[in-house]
């Protein structure tokens, strides 16, 4: 009898099979969805992809600590995208590495039922697999899923930002094993996939690649101010009491400051140009948002092992990820907090 963990994964699969993973989770090529992003670059670019190709709108963020969404929308008629949210009843895409080991998968693993996640697709643990987890970002994910359905062509211009997103580009050259193994799984050594106009293209030589990274680097810090990269709509709570320092309050709703506003959308136009997925700001929330607080933590004091993880699966935390084989960062929901 399979374990439930056996009945989420693809375990043993040289190569994804995308027809799969959509009769799995429909839901990520259905049209007119609700969804809340990441508030950095991958996330960012993940808005673009869904808003220009299925009329997705965008209803909120969540950075881990602090979850903005429009009044009226509820949480769990959103996909949240680059971030795994640990509830059966909630639809979302991420990256992270999850279980700590897959020979004592917790009771209530069935809570990821409902989210694609690379790691989780081939079986991979931190205990036994944390060198070969997924080193792209959740973007990578998304674009070969959605050219199932309909052609996606993704221009020259597309590869420095989509190269940037969460290190990808340093990542392909400092684990060069690992990082040819997830290109070969996503099928993108395939010309027909769209990943390998970015990852296998020759439109640019090394030296090349990294003059266009600069050019990037610099646009992107052309819209960045002191503590706050351009890359990135900063959300959280600075010194972790009172409000967000980029949100003002307008009777029981938020929104986003003038500037900060101009920010987050000087560098999602910069991401829209460059990728020729159209910025849509008719698509996007900024403002009457509902702000809700969770409790985040990290194992920074203690040490990950299977008792530490088995205690925090029981607490059931809201969304955590595996950043280090020490440590773990997690978020648990307060009481009456997220909206159900």
């Amino acid at each position: 009898m399979p374990t439930v963990y056996e009945k989420l994964t693809l375990y043993g699969k040289a190569q994804i099979d995308y027809a799969d993973i959509i009769a799995r989770y429909p839901w990520i090529v259905q049209r007119n969805l609700n969804c809340i992003l990441s508030p950095d670059s991958d996330g960012l670019l993940c808005g673009l992809l869904m808003t220009h190709f299925l009329d997705w709108r965008v209803r909120g963020f969540y950075d881990g600590k602090i979850l903005v969404i429009e009044n009226g929308i509820v949480a769990q008629d959103c996909v949240f995208l680059d971030m795994e949210i640990f509830r059966s009843h909630v639809r979302s895409v991420g990256q992270h590495m999850l279980l700590y080991n897959k020979n004592n998968t917790p009771p209530n693993w069935k809570n990821f039922g409902n989210c694609f996640a690379p790691n989780n697709v081939r079986g991979y643990d931190a205990s036994h697999d944390f060198r070969l987890k997924y080193p792209f970002g959740t973007i990578h994910l998304l674009i070969p899923v959605l050219n199932k359905i309909q052609k996606l062509e993704i221009p020259t211009t597309a590869i420095t930002p989509l190269l940037f997103t969460d290190g990808t580009w340093m990542n392909l050259l400092q684990y060069t094993e690992n990082s040819l193994d997830w290109i070969h799984f996503l099928q993108a050594d395939d010309p027909g996939n769209p990943l390998h106009g970015i990852f296998l293209n020759d439109h640019y030589s090394l030296h090349s690649l990294m003059v266009a990274m600069d050019e990037f680097l610099r646009k992107r810090d052309k819209i960045s101010v002191p503590r706050e990269r351009g890359d990135r709509i900063a959300i959280t709570i600075r010194g972790g009491e009172g409000l967000p320092h980029n949100l003002e309050r307008d009777g029981e709703t938020f929104h986003f400051k003038d500037e900060a506003k101009k920010r987050g959308e000087a560098f999602i136009r910069l991401l829209a140009d460059l990728t020729d997925w159209k910025y849509d700001s008719a698509k996007w929330s900024w403002g009457k948002w509902m702000l809700y607080r969770f409790t985040k933590g990290d194992f920074a004091s203690s040490r990950l092992n299977g008792q530490t993880f088995a205690s925090l699966m029981a607490r059931n935390p809201l969304s955590f990820a595996i950043t280090s084989s020490q440590n773990l960062e997690y978020t648990i929901e307060e009481p009456d907090l997220l909206p159900s």
